[in-house]
């Protein structure tokens, strides 16, 4: 994919971009498969921990369904224990709380041994869990050609700003501290959107955000002062075929494709 190098239009383009990281910007579903299969194995003790052909693509064509880091075993644990694609996507937030007592296990727990498992997986070995991410065709390119222009770019991300950083310099992409809102942040997106916009002094309407999960966004939506921000449900993220078809039809949500993201912003309205 080729991005579009005519001259960003001012009248045309907002003053701040601010971005999900994971499922907008890169793709971390090959480390969400590798840490969830090792929680798994942890916690179930299967008597092969070698994963079946076909599981890590069931993952990945489900993820959309995760809102937190925890359930990800879960989901692996769902798709061994013979629940259909169809079923987890039409009802899983009443699987995980039957798995969960079907084990006597608690979510805290789940969460606290994938944390450890990632950690030490990163303490020892950080180039080969960066290299696990990917980063959506096109993005890289735009993302530098909009860092040229007079638009300022944040990340909003529910991923550790460190390792944001780290993954953006892989790429030749240098963006300062102040510009990444990761996970240490701990508040709403929402909130770092309505800080940004007091941060820069700029009308409301002024900020686009893209988004992955139509869930944030329409939190967003429901911010009486952020009205006018401009919403984005980026196509190529975790979401799936009647979410985004959700967004289509929202008065306030844009679907965005990765083609039309590699273009100028007056081909994102």
């Amino acid at each position: 994919m080729t991005v579009n190098n005519t001259k960003i239009n001012p009248t045309i383009s907002p003053k701040i971009l601010a971005l999900d990281f994971d499922g907008v910007v890169c793709d971390g579903l090959i480390e969400y498969f590798e840490v969830a299969w090792r929680t798994y194995c942890q916690i179930w003790k299967p008597s092969n921990n070698t994963p079946s052909a076909n599981l890590a693509q069931r993952f990945y064509n489900l993820r959309p369904v995760i809102e937190t880091g925890w359930e990800m075993p879960v989901l692996i644990k769902a798709l061994i224990d013979g629940f259909t694609d169809e079923e987890i996507l039409q009802n899983w937030a009443n699987i995980t709380p039957q798995i969960l007592a079907a084990n006597q296990l608690e979510s805290s727990v789940i969460m606290k041994k994938l944390d450890g498992l990632r950690d030490e997986w990163i303490e020892k070995d950080l180039d080969s869990w960066l290299s696990l991410h990917k980063f959506y065709p096109g993005v890289i390119e735009r993302l530098k050609k909009t860092i040229e222009s007079e638009v300022k770019i944040f990340i909003v991300t529910t991923k550790e700003s460190r390792f944001v950083k780290q993954l953006l310099q892989r790429e030749g992409l240098e963006l300062a501290d102040t510009a990444i809102f990761g996970k240490e942040v701990k508040r709403p997106k929402y909130e770092t959107l309505r800080g940004l916009i007091a941060q820069e002094k700029i009308k409301d309407e002024n900020l686009w955000f893209i988004e992955d999960r139509i869930k944030t966004l329409e939190l967003v939506k429901k911010q009486s002062d952020l009205g006018d921000v401009k919403l984005f449900l980026a196509d190529w993220g975790y979401n799936t075929q009647s979410e985004r078809e959700a967004g289509k039809d929202d008065d306030r949500i844009q679907l965005i494709s990765l083609d039309q993201f590699s273009q100028d912003f007056s081909m994102w309205l």
